[in-house]
């Protein structure tokens, strides 16, 4: 019997490639090239699914060069780099890897917060360079996390752990702004309570985007919502490249509108703006919200078990699209 055809377009861990190879003829491209969208879209030809990156673009052009295709199972929670009505429209379904990360990305998004607040990069950097010949007062005087005010922009799986911790860890006040309110008690559960966006910039003094990218939520936060912070506030960004206006917030940080920033995802990454390279009250990150080992093995366990679960049965187990009919593939 012949198997159906996949690739994998970046590198993975061995076992989970057996698991597929078990069920697949698998492509894997286990060297971790960097591939262009003329190279993807080559090594598509004759495969019938694909488990992808956020860094994997697949829109209409691509959609258009690999008829066969049938799924596109993202190792990711988030999936802006799928043209997700393209997909639709061209009976290719699209996964992703939602839950599995959600308390480790969180712990992570904590560690900036309080790495960012308390200045832990800038202090580290002068000690490593010789600077500290002694005791001051006032050296590297952040801003405490426990009993201030938490801003989350982005209410969903992550922005709620990331609540938890702040309201139950460190006796935060919640604050949130979302599309759209949460029901009463998941508020409860959170210590959290819902707001405008404009009084949550102006009240924080922490403030964490969660929000997922699209068109819609490009630039959430850029000169203008920078103004409406308070200079002592800080600002911290886990949700996607793109959201923060990159160059608009190297200008604040620089200029003290805001004191801080961390930062785990860019525009253009893994390219970084350069006016962020040179400031030095920001702590920048490659990325790595959810790099623990047990949690990327999770990722890639899911998104290789929704290409089984679709491609041997036709249930796709994390969809973030609907087909009018699933059918599996030979």
């Amino acid at each position: 019997m012949t198997l159906p055809r996949i690739l994998v377009t970046r590198a993975i861990y061995p076992d989970v490639l057996d698991h597929l190879g078990r069920h697949f003829e698998v492509d894997s491209n286990q060297a971790d090239e960097a591939w262009d969208a003329a190279t993807l879209i080559a090594k598509l030809q004759g495969k019938v699914g694909a488990l992808t990156t956020g860094g994997d673009r697949v829109d209409a052009a691509l959609l258009a060069a690999c008829p066969g295709l049938k799924i596109c199972a993202n190792m990711a929670v988030g999936f802006n780099n799928f043209d997700v009505p393209a997909m639709t429209a061209a009976g290719v379904q699209g996964t992703n890897a939602p839950d599995v990360l959600t308390e480790t990305t969180a712990d992570f998004g904590f560690a900036l917060l309080m790495a960012t607040a308390r200045r832990l990069t800038e202090s580290e950097h002068y000690l490593r360079a010789g600077q500290w010949k002694r005791w001051r007062y006032d050296m590297f005087c952040g801003s405490d996390i426990h009993g201030s005010t938490l801003g989350i922009i982005g209410m969903g799986r992550i922005g709620q752990a990331i609540a938890r911790r702040g309201a139950l860890g460190f006796g935060m006040q919640v604050i949130y702004h979302n599309r759209s309110r949460l029901d009463s008690a998941t508020e409860a559960a959170c210590g959290a309570r819902y707001v405008d966006k404009d009084t949550l910039l102006q009240t924080a003094d922490h403030v964490v985007l969660v929000v997922p990218y699209s068109a819609a939520s490009h630039h959430t936060i850029g000169a203008a919502e920078l103004a409406r912070m308070k200079p002592t506030a800080t600002l911290v960004n886990i949700a996607r490249g793109g959201i923060v206006d990159d160059a608009a917030l190297a200008v604040a940080l620089r200029e003290r509108r805001i004191a801080a920033a961390g930062l785990d995802v860019f525009e253009g990454e893994p390219s970084v703006h350069p006016d962020l390279l040179t400031v030095p009250n920001v702590v920048l990150t490659p990325h790595i919200a959810s790099a623990t080992e047990r949690t990327r093995r999770a990722m890639a366990k899911l998104a290789a078990d929704n290409l089984v679960s679709f491609l041997l049965q036709g249930k796709p187990l994390t969809p973030v699209n609907a087909l009018p009919s699933v059918v599996a593939a030979p």
